[in-house]
């Protein structure tokens, strides 16, 4: 079994119905969703681009994919993940985009958002007492051959390359797309994400995702509110 803890808007958010709808299946539910009808895509295609992140659910990554440490429980994990997200108070990401991320496309902030990089920071370093060390096989998996020296070096000491200076939030759509596919693609993402993408997004909350079994697609553990009981009684 493994755990992350990502950041995924609530179940009836405009954009979490929207990201299920093209993804296929509900994270929250762990049910599958009719492919949308889009002009210039047909449901095979939608079904094919977003085959990977639809695995993995609607979010974004702030601790990745982990398997427990020696000594360490779920209980123990959940009882930290409430303390911490009492400390935390809540914020929003003012826009998002649709953005290519190589050759993947995803929602990104239109600007930097200095509480959520902190906010990943800190996850990165509270948490990491619950990672189990990285086999050999997830650190072939993640291509070390490709990454710059500080990649690796973060890949080994924190099991991810993307933390800290490295960090970028994103919310993937789909998997890799071929260079002649890539602007068709994106057109139809704007033409279903755009109508959603006009207010701000609340980080309201953090997500743990559990995979149940090696393969199995990650479905929503719990949500855990940010800020202390006195804050989200006022709030």
């Amino acid at each position: 079994m493994r755990y992350a803890i990502y950041f995924a808007p609530p179940l009836n958010d405009p954009v979490s119905r929207v990201a299920a709808n093209w993804l296929g299946r509900n994270a929250f539910t762990d049910e599958m969703v009719e492919a949308p009808a889009i002009t210039g895509l047909n449901s095979a295609e939608i079904a094919f681009y977003t085959a990977a992140p639809r695995r993995y659910g609607f979010h974004g990554t702030l601790k990745p994919p982990f398997r427990l440490a020696e000594g360490t429980s779920e209980e123990g994990l959940l009882q930290a993940l409430m303390r911490f997200t009492g400390t935390v108070q809540t914020f929003e990401i003012p826009s998002m985009e649709i953005s290519r991320l190589g050759p993947f496309f995803a929602l990104v902030p239109s600007e930097p958002v200095p509480d959520l990089i902190d906010l990943a920071a800190r996850i990165t370093r509270e948490f990491d007492s619950f990672r189990a060390p990285l086999s050999e096989a997830e650190i072939e998996r993640r291509n070390p051959q490709n990454l710059t020296p500080a990649q690796l070096a973060n890949l080994h000491r924190w099991g991810y390359p993307y933390v800290f200076d490295e960090f970028r939030f994103h919310m993937t759509l789909t998997g890799p797309i071929d260079a002649d596919e890539q602007a068709r693609v994106e057109q139809a993402l704007h033409t279903f994400f755009d109508p959603v993408l006009s207010e701000p997004i609340e980080v309201r909350n953090l997500a743990l995702f559990v995979e149940e079994e090696n393969g199995a697609p990650f479905h929503v553990h719990s949500l855990h509110p940010l800020g202390s009981v006195e804050q989200l009684r006022s709030a």
